[in-house]
């Protein structure tokens, strides 16, 4: 099945065959991602308005939204245009009067013929003492009374789109949603009780109570597992894919490792020893290996990952480390390079900078085997840059490069293992979400002798004493980082840049002691500040979020973030990261300007009562959402119309448990189960997902 399914074309018309639905509406409901009658029915009621049915406006407690039977008793135009046109009804009762502000005559006497008996739905309250309904909602005839909802849902709208056009059109939608066959395994579905797809769908849309619009109903559950199973079917594929792609068993005799780790200042972690056997054990299959290594700040990913380049060394081959900036790629060359030499292994590195004879020398070294470790940038993977024997890919903070890198980086053609590593602890819904095509291999341990840093809360109107912590701390030999928001200052944000804050301490602490680096610098400028901090030349770095990976100076104790309200929690942590890495004891500073919102106090506290990478991303995930979190356009991570990955993690984790076994038993998809997946992949709009399978 190639090509979309006959039972799914009604849903992918255009939204012009829909009741109520023209071009120009059609135009508007695009603004809500409205293509097809298949997005509408995917939209489900956000809201809902009750419709009392009564016999009379006395009967009941006013103001309140009433559904009544009348008898049109009177028309008054008004004399002044600018007056509301009324008309007197009569209810089992009592009279009252429909309110209508620029109404047209013809059209009210059209809808309210004098002595004509009529529904009228709408908002009944009490003005000088008489009821009145402003603008009913619905004005309809005895016989087509029953049409009125009792419970009214409510749907989002755009502008161009009322309430009632979008009613119709959602439930000419539904007309075409065909009986489709169950995807969902049966043991599954029944210990969970949930409907068929088609029995959901009406059930979503057509809710009795408040009750039947919370997002844990039956109904609505399996429609948000439907769009998390065909998520993880598509990961699932794409990992299959690439396990079923040749690859290169790669088993090294552990001596480099061994030479390693014996001259390590410290011993691994239960948690370092444990990620690095799974990883050897995946090189050593002849299937690729497709492994995320994820941890906290100083878990000691790096040593983990040089590990496994080791490994690859060790049984002949080369390995590769790329890095998202040129900055962290030198990083790692400065903290690897005397392990390499420990190990007598030749590394180098290669970025956009090398050119002509420098960056043909690298390359000749490459291809002949010479250098066995190369670090750089995603420069690693141009053209021209061709490897004797590559084995192993890490790509370290995967979580700026995405899912859709990621299958390209598969798709160039190396049987390559690849290690992904991200010093961003990732809420497990999210993992699941984004990395659902990968093993998973977590450092939740840190080395010991690692001092917890002092984190604290400090008014900018403090800034004086802040800096006079730091000239004495300087004084007494220490480095310290200033993190600003901005590089230049801003005519629009209230916020003080690096630039104005470096000159302010220069001026106060003398030229060589302060100095600059943010993204606007030539790559040359930055890495000269950054080697003279490291040397100990300087004491302060100001800086930007730059710093925010991979920097690594431990003799800087001392970290002040400027504004730090207006940062992400995970992001706060990261910089907070940057120090606590030396034997002296740290402190991470949170300048803040007064008065502080109430979710800026919240993430500035939990970071001052916690250090605990995966608990500070959860909180931030339920205060930001996912794609504010990474970064949804960055990141590729999904979009769900119905699932929340924020609150239904556990769902999640069972659709890629079971995508996993469905294609385990049944890897093309060609079962009656199989089948019916790959109708839920053309339902939403995995069309990847299809090409992934080689049969069919």
């Amino acid at each position: 099945m190639s090509t979309r399914p006959n039972i799914l074309f009604p849903l992918f018309q255009e939204l012009t065959v829909l009741n109520g639905v023209g071009p120009k509406v059609s135009i508007n409901l695009s603004a809500l991602e409205i293509n097809r009658p298949r997005d509408l029915i995917f939209l489900l009621p956000q809201s809902g308005v009750e419709r009392l049915r009564v016999s009379s406006v006395l009967d009941v407690q006013l103001p309140q939204i009433l559904t009544l039977e009348v008898q049109v008793i009177e028309h008054n135009p008004p004399v002044v245009n600018s007056r509301p046109y009324r008309v007197v009804v009569r209810d089992e009762k009592t009279t009252f009067t429909l309110v209508f502000f620029h109404a047209r005559k013809e059209y009210l006497c059209k809808i309210l013929p004098l002595e004509e008996r009529c529904i009228v739905s709408g908002k009944v309250e009490l003005f000088d003492g008489m009821a009145q309904m402003v603008h009913p909602d619905h004005v309809t005839s005895e016989k087509q009374g029953a049409e009125i909802d009792i419970f009214e849902p409510i749907y989002p709208l755009t502008a161009g789109v009322t309430q009632k056009t979008m009613t119709r059109a959602v439930r000419s939608a539904l007309e075409f949603a065909p009986n489709l066959p169950e995807w969902i395994d049966p043991a599954h579905k029944a210990r969970s009780e949930w409907p068929d797809w088609h029995t959901a769908l009406l059930e979503a849309h057509d809710p009795q109570s408040m009750n039947d619009i919370a997002p844990f109903t039956k109904a609505r559950v399996r429609l948000a597992y439907d769009e998390f199973l065909a998520h993880q079917l598509t990961l699932g594929l794409a990992r299959e894919k690439l396990r079923r792609s040749k690859g290169i068993s790669t088993l090294g005799d552990g001596q480099l490792r061994k030479t390693v780790v014996s001259k390590l200042p410290y011993a691994l972690t239960g948690a370092q020893n444990r990620a690095v056997r799974e990883i050897i054990a995946d090189m050593a299959q002849v299937q690729r290996m497709n492994r995320l290594l994820q941890g906290d700040v100083g878990s000691g990913k790096t040593l983990v990952a040089f590990l496994a380049l080791l490994n690859a060394v060790e049984s002949g081959g080369q390995g590769v480390l790329m890095a998202p900036t040129e900055i962290l790629a030198r990083q790692h060359l400065e903290s690897l390079r005397p392990l390499a030499m420990v190990a007598g292994v030749e590394i180098d590195i290669l970025t956009g900078r090398d050119k002509g004879s420098e960056r043909n020398a690298k390359l000749s070294k490459l291809l002949s085997g010479n250098i066995q470790i190369l670090l750089g940038t995603h420069a690693v993977f141009q053209k021209d840059v061709v490897f004797c024997d590559l084995r192993v890919a890490v790509v370290d903070e995967q979580h700026r490069f995405g899912v859709r890198q990621r299958l390209e980086l598969g798709q160039k053609g190396q049987a390559v293992d690849v290690l992904v590593m991200t010093a961003t602890p990732i809420p497990r819904s999210l993992a699941l979400a984004q990395y659902g095509d990968m093993d998973v291999s977590i450092l939740d341990e840190k080395p010991t002798g690692r001092k917890p840093v002092k984190t604290a809360m400090v008014s900018h109107d403090r800034l004086d004493e802040v800096i006079a912590h730091l000239c004495k701390a300087v004084a007494d030999g220490r480095q310290a980082y200033w993190v600003c928001p901005l590089v230049e200052e801003s005519e629009v944000l209230d916020y003080t840049s690096a630039e104005h804050r470096f000159k302010a301490l220069r001026a106060l602490m003398g030229e060589g002691v302060v100095d600059l680096v943010h993204g606007q610098m030539p790559p040359a400028d930055k890495d000269a500040a950054m080697a003279r901090f490291e040397a100990g030349e300087t004491k302060i770095l100001v800086a930007t979020t730059i710093i925010e990976v991979g920097v690594d100076v431990p003799n800087s104790s001392i970290i002040v973030i400027e504004r730090a309200e207006i940062f992400g929690l995970a992001q706060l942590h990261q910089l907070r990261g940057r120090v606590g890495r030396g034997s002296d004891s740290s402190t991470c500073l949170l300048l803040y300007r007064a008065p502080l919102s109430d979710a800026g106090r919240r993430r500035l506290s939990v970071l001052r009562e916690t250090d605990d990478g995966f608990s500070i991303s959860q909180t931030d995930l339920a205060m930001r959402g996912a794609g504010d979190l990474i970064g949804t356009a960055q990141s590729g991570l999904p979009r769900f119309r119905i699932g929340n990955m924020e609150s239904m993690t556990d769902l999640m984790a069972h659709a890629q448990s079971d995508a996993r076994t469905l294609l385990t038993k049944d890897p093309h998809l060609t079962s009656e189960r199989g089948e019916a997946a790959r109708v839920l992949l053309w339902l939403m709009e995995q069309d990847k997902a299809i090409r992934l399978i080689s049969v069919g």
